[in-house]
């Protein structure tokens, strides 16, 4: 006992002599940085944004064109904090994986074709916000129907599942596009800028009080309604990849500032910004 007392106090004696040192606290080896954390659980590593001009951020870089740049969905600009650069912060390996296949003047029946796009970029994570266009036509009667409409959406659902059955697809609602008649008909810009042409469905006559003009606002603000109806329930159908924003596009209540003075339509960064925000799952637990 006695031996085997004085043999551990001399290897005692020869450790300190030779300087070595406890092992490091945090488990990382002595004289080495500590390995960086992992990417957190569940993040996608790639996406594909798909919809139409404000997916490609129309008028968000002060000019009447596109500006992926600042999409709320892929946008990598220093002045957006998409849902890209959200989950780049998390899982780095989204970094430089993000398509946009939106198109300018897209309705739902493109969507098909764009998810198709998405499929062969084998893409993890899919947006799709697209419905505005479908509305705004000359009048009432050149709408995209409900049931078309739900067809569509179908159809591009369909082609995801299809081509990307791991991925997870986010079915963003339709914004308050009614509002911008109710912040923007007093304000004098807005009117000259919408006298142009843009979305006459709802703004044309901006200034009216006229029945038909009050009646043809409100058979618009009702079909937005009804496709954002069928955006919950087409996504529900197709609920093991997919999951809606629980209508919090809509419930916006975006104001003027957060439009580009090119139209007084699509969202300026600012709006770009907000859209992402309060869209993002945060999560992605589907």
């Amino acid at each position: 006992m006695k031996r085997r007392w004085l043999s551990t106090v001399l290897v005692g004696i020869a450790l300190i002599g030779v300087g070595c040192k406890p092992p490091d606290p945090a488990g990382a080896p002595s004289g080495t940085a500590a390995a960086p954390a992992p990417a957190a659980s569940g993040y996608p590593s790639s996406m594909a944004a798909l919809g139409d001009s404000i997916t490609l951020a129309f008028g968000a870089c002060l000019a009447p064109a596109a500006c992926p740049r600042n999409s709320w969905a892929t946008g990598n600009g220093t002045r957006i904090n998409s849902h890209y650069k959200r989950i780049v912060s998390a899982n780095p390996a989204m970094r430089e994986h993000a398509h946009n296949f939106a198109s300018g003047k897209a309705t739902v029946d493109a969507l098909a074709g764009q998810a198709a796009s998405a499929g062969r970029a084998k893409v993890d994570y899919v947006t799709i916000l697209i419905g505005a266009n479908d509305a705004c036509h000359g009048d009432i009667a050149a709408m995209t129907s409900v049931a078309a409409f739900r067809q569509r959406l179908d159809r591009a659902l369909d082609v995801l599942a299809r081509d990307l059955p791991d991925a997870r697809v986010l079915v963003i609602s339709i914004p308050n596009v009614y509002r911008l008649w109710e912040i923007g008909h007093t304000n004098r810009l807005a009117v000259k800028v919408w006298s142009f042409g843009v979305c006459p469905a709802l703004l044309a006559n901006p200034t009216s009080t006229a029945p038909a003009d009050t009646a043809r606002r409100a058979a618009f603000r009702d079909r937005i309604a009804a496709y954002n109806a069928q955006l919950v329930a087409a996504c529900a159908t197709h609920r093991a990849q997919c999951r809606d924003d629980g209508g919090a596009a809509h419930r916006t209540a975006f104001a003027l500032d957060m439009l580009n003075v090119e139209d007084f339509f699509h969202p300026n960064t600012k709006g770009q910004n907000t859209l992402a925000r309060v869209t993002y799952p945060g999560r992605f637990d589907w």
